[in-house]
């Protein structure tokens, strides 16, 4: 990971590292689709993969233990991190996020303080927290072994799908899908999902460089970040071929066909990618093979179904 570029070597030895912590997720078809289930990983996200790539690598843990903000599910993992290693978790988690994923952060056995207003008011507060505690602050997507922890999906997904042409996957601070870009490269084409309310990842392509955009929306608690991470954007600016955006009624009308198709109970940013290419925003070739990762699940299910 050298100038904090994640590479390939990074994400093989990243699955080496977590193998006895994480779950290998399925794979489901969906007509010309492929759903990876990455909403059945450990704590109910993808976060699960960069926490402990992230913890694991490190050479001590301070007595203080492990402190993050969170929208919920990196709170969830970090937690649930700390928990299969034994290391006391402070998280820092908005008043938006919903009321189901500060429950998940505690069952996990964490410590969740909740703070009003969005993501960066939470990493505010836990910014402050880790000065007073000295705890090892594990940030939710700015990091390269946490990217590279999120690109053993990628890994995963090569060992299970044959000739992939295309990953759809959603965008909040960049970490995600950054991991599978730095697996994928130029072999496979990547396309980022956000929400129109929040679309950190395409502002910045537009831009040349991350830049601060305006958060809200059904999905913001997973995807709001207020600016692409650094770490992220030296891989997404070489290697994600197209930013695309989805509504909140394409988010929640995906929620509701993956329940209805599926029984599958997805969170608003973990149906992102999934609403991209069921709205048509974007569309693939007719010999195209698409991945699209479904990667949440930490909602309250009447959400979606007493809605459909």
């Amino acid at each position: 990971m050298a100038g904090g570029v994640v590479t390939p070597d990074d994400v093989e030895r990243a699955a080496g590292l977590i193998a006895p912590y994480v779950r290998r997720t399925p794979t489901i078809e969906h007509g010309p689709l492929v759903l990876k289930l990455e909403l059945l990983q450990h704590a109910g996200s993808f976060k699960t993969r960069g926490a402990f790539n992230r913890v694991l690598g490190e050479p001590s843990i301070p007595d203080a233990g492990l402190i993050a903000a969170s929208g919920g599910n990196h709170g969830a993992a970090l937690s649930y991190v700390g928990g299969r290693l034994g290391v006391a978790t402070e998280i820092f988690v908005p008043s938006t996020s919903p009321d189901v994923k500060r429950r998940n952060i505690e069952r996990f056995g964490a410590t969740a303080y909740v703070v009003d207003g969005y993501y960066d008011d939470a990493q505010a507060a836990a910014d402050a927290r880790q000065r007073e505690t000295g705890a090892l602050q594990i940030h939710p997507y700015d990091h390269p072994a946490t990217v590279a922890g999120q690109g053993t999906m990628a890994r995963e997904l090569d060992q299970q799908v044959a000739a992939i042409d295309t990953i759809v996957v959603a965008a909040g601070g960049g970490g995600f899908v950054a991991g599978q870009a730095a697996w994928f490269g130029d072999r496979v084409r990547v396309v980022s999902a956000e929400p129109e309310t929040s679309q950190c990842l395409r502002a910045a392509r537009m831009a040349g460089e991350p830049v601060d955009v305006d958060v809200s929306g059904v999905a913001a608690d997973s995807l709001g970040a207020k600016r692409l991470g650094a770490v992220p954007w030296a891989i997404v600016q070489r290697f994600v071929d197209e930013a695309v955006v989805v509504t909140d009624d394409d988010i929640r009308a995906a929620q509701r066909e993956l329940w209805a198709e599926f029984r599958l109970v997805v969170e608003p940013g973990g149906a992102a990618a999934f609403a991209a290419l069921r709205s048509g925003a974007y569309r693939p070739g007719s010999d195209e093979r698409v991945v699209v990762a479904v990667c949440g699940s930490n909602c309250d299910p009447s959400t979606i179904i007493d809605a459909s």
